[in-house]
């Protein structure tokens, strides 16, 4: 059995009907030059591409 990718389950999360979301990117710093609707937009989570899953999910479970 091939254990858990750590690093990765940690960045993503599996949704109840089994979607992996993660997290966007840009939110770390330089905020101010971002417009509020960008920043506001960073908050939602989004899905991870179904060509992208099928490899998280053999690292994740």
């Amino acid at each position: 059995m091939q254990k858990t990718k750590k690093s990765i389950a940690k960045r993503f999360k599996v949704t109840g009907t089994g979607r992996l979301m993660r997290r966007k990117a840009g939110k770390r710093h330089l905020l101010r030059k971002k417009s509020t609707k960008q920043r506001r937009a960073m908050r939602q989570d989004q899905s991870v591409s179904k060509g992208f899953q099928k490899r998280l999910e053999k690292a994740i479970l």
